[in-house]
């Protein structure tokens, strides 16, 4: 077949996050080439009557949508699932509307709530004055790859007056409780129509201070020099009651799967209080597949190839 990945275009300036596509770009070609198929590289910007015209020109069998955002604007993610709709041309990943609705978090934590599934409080930077004492976190509202997010975004309210979030604008940023606990990452693969539990893993932070939050944040990982990414390790190893857990966040991660319509493939992050209770924190459906991420780890550890996993993806679409 002639395939077509599509991936957003890193700018001048871009940061490691930004050019990370570049290596999923790279392995998805190896993986169809190895497959047989013909591989053409679009890269996308706002410039989307460039792509229309060059996808109705190349006329693909298939698209393998890899972008992630537009110009480092990660809330139209869903302009290219849209535009290949338009075009009646056939592609992986996510469609139109999920991708929509998980790109904006409190979107995706409202239509969870009223699933009944476990979600924390959100609030604007607006109403802070108006929380009650504890531990809060500030979060960016539509990026991905954990731009703008470190412990420094953690923060406490006391009672006191003395938290100013004035320059942070209602539709950038939002502010849900802080889970002072254990992060989980659920990675999910279609496979025969169904979604299926590839591997629950854990992030452990490792010699982490007291003091210091607990963040799988931006330094933790982009920054591979930083206390953060050497400290921070991935394990399938949930400790006691670790079959417990795995049936519980899979189970969740599955009901949320239905809940916002996925397809293809999908990650579900989350925190587990001391009490056990478990919070999700996002629903990544377009997650990062390069080599060292949760989800390409994930498919090691389910005993795939990357090169089974992308023939199961297209197979998905193809049906």
């Amino acid at each position: 077949m002639k395939i077509v990945i599509t991936y957003n275009k890193p700018g001048k300036n871009a940061l490691e996050d930004e050019l990370d596509i570049l290596d999923e770009v790279a392995l998805v070609s190896a993986c169809l080439k190895e497959l047989g198929h013909e591989v053409i590289k679009l890269p996308m910007t706002l410039n989307l009557e460039k792509a229309f015209l060059f996808l109705k020109n190349e006329k693909p069998d298939l698209i393998f949508n890899l972008v992630e955002s537009l110009q480092n604007y990660g809330a139209i993610v869903f302009f290219p699932p849209a535009l290949f709709d338009i075009l009646q041309i056939p592609y992986t990943g996510n469609p139109t509307v999920p991708m929509f609705f998980t790109a904006g978090k409190t979107i995706t934590k409202q239509a969870l709530f009223n699933a009944g599934l476990p979600v924390t409080a959100s609030y604007k930077p607006s109403e802070v004055a108006d929380l009650p004492n504890g531990k809060y976190i500030l979060k960016p509202l539509w990026e991905e790859g954990s731009l703008g997010l470190d412990e420094a975004s953690v923060f406490e309210i006391t009672g006191l007056d003395n938290i100013n979030l004035n320059s942070f604008a209602n539709d950038l940023y939002f502010i849900e409780p802080y889970i002072d606990g254990r992060e989980f990452n659920v990675s999910l693969l279609a496979i025969n129509s169904e979604p299926v539990v590839l591997a629950v893993a854990e992030i452990l932070f490792v010699d982490y201070p007291s003091d210091k939050p607990k963040v799988l944040g931006y330094r933790a990982k982009w920054n591979e020099e930083s206390f953060e990414f050497k400290n921070t390790v991935r394990t399938y190893d949930l400790g006691k009651n670790g079959n417990q857990i795995h049936k519980l966040l899979s189970d969740i991660s599955l009901k949320c799967w239905k809940t916002l319509g996925l397809k293809g493939y999908a990650r579900v992050d989350f925190r587990m209080d001391n009490s056990g209770n478990p919070f999700i924190l996002e629903v990544n459906a377009n997650p990062c597949i390069t080599p060292g991420s949760g989800f390409y780890a994930a498919c090691e550890y389910a005993g795939y190839s990357f090169t089974q996993v992308v023939d199961k993806i297209i197979k998905e679409v193809l049906k």
